[in-house]
């Protein structure tokens, strides 16, 4: 049985192995499996763009005919030169055909398969697992150690760091979908171009401007104890198709700045004082609900706030598709505990 796991997946993919070119890509990272499929495409021939060095396949139509591939695998180029397939597996197998070509070996081709999620006993699965020719590597959902390796890499090729708060924000953000998460990376550095460094505010300004949705009033309502309200917005914020993340990042803010500015109370400064150095800028129709926040608040409330957004913001890059759950219940426990006393 030929499936990689962990390091072994870095390892084929950085050498792959001429002795099996046949490759099963699959998972629910469809941005995972796209963005290892291109590399192995160009890794096998001189030019992806070539249709007669690289042939593409659909699934469905080779499950009809599945000597197909076989037949394509085996042809020698007229002009010599290496060769690859790139088929994109749809509801239909064409299994037989990973059968039959595991056991002829072919040279000087590769094939790479595009899966999303099989289970261990699907045809296609079994076939490249089994076969001495083939592997299986299977593509999940990063983990934090895989978001903050893609974070240094594309911040290090636009010669940027990151702040350690501005870090945390941003993988908030990230997970689910590799290619996705590029794209964010890339919009950050975009925006920062020229600063040496990514702040907690670049991100911000980033994912606020892409979201099209002022998140201020779902937090504000709900450091204010008001969670009637944050079900209602935060319900109305689902069905623009926000996504969860965006909003517990922007909780995390604002406790972060909350627990600032008691602190600055709890030091002898007024209200006054402490909202205004801690929240630069901060709009009139935003500042009923952060005066009420501030006199709920305690430092060691909001040290529970930080703590909680940050179990959420972890639980959901584990578990994206229960992220709106999660965030929901994240920030009506907030409203609830804002409106206890102590």
């Amino acid at each position: 049985m030929v499936a990689l796991r962990g390091k072994e997946i870095d390892t084929f993919l950085a050498r792959p192995d001429p002795s099996r070119p046949i490759i099963l890509l699959y998972g629910p990272d469809t941005g995972l499996v796209r963005e290892r499929a291109d590399a192995l495409m160009a890794s096998a021939v001189d030019d992806p763009n070539d249709p007669f060095s690289l042939v593409r396949m659909d699934g469905d139509e080779l499950a009809a005919e599945p000597s197909r591939l076989v037949d394509e695998a085996m042809t020698v180029p007229l002009f010599g030169g290496r060769r690859a397939i790139r088929i994109r597996a749809g509801s239909r197998s064409f299994a037989s055909g990973i059968d039959t070509l595991a056991e002829m070996q072919p040279k000087d081709c590769r094939i790479v398969i595009e899966a999303g999620e099989l289970r261990p006993d699907a045809p296609l699965r079994k076939a490249c697992e089994k076969a001495k020719t083939a592997v299986a590597i299977a593509c999940y959902a990063d983990t934090e150690r895989d978001l903050a390796k893609l974070i240094d890499d594309e911040l290090r090729a636009s010669g940027l760091k990151i702040a350690p708060d501005a870090r945390v924000a941003l993988t908030s953000l990230l997970g689910g979908d590799r290619q996705a998460s590029r794209n964010e990376i890339r919009k950050v550095a975009l925006y920062a171009h020229g600063k040496g460094e990514v702040t907690i505010d670049d991100v911000v300004a980033i994912v606020t401007d892409a979201s099209g949705l002022a998140l201020d009033p779902i937090v504000d309502n709900a450091f204010a104890g008001r969670a009637a309200d944050v079900e209602i917005l935060f319900a109305k914020a689902m069905a623009a198709g926000t996504y969860p993340g965006l909003i517990i990042m922007s909780a995390q803010r604002h406790a972060a700045l909350l627990h600032k500015a008691r602190l600055s109370v709890d030091e002898g400064r007024s209200e006054y004082e402490a909202l205004e150095s801690g929240f630069p800028r901060l709009h009139f129709s935003r500042k009923t609900l952060v005066e009420t926040a501030l006199r709920n608040a305690s430092t060691e409330r909001m040290a529970r706030a930080m703590a909680q957004l940050a179990d959420a913001a972890f639980d959901m890059r584990k578990q994206s598709s229960l992220a709106e759950v999660i965030a929901q219940r994240a920030l009506l426990a907030i409203a609830v505990n804002a409106r206890r006393r102590g």
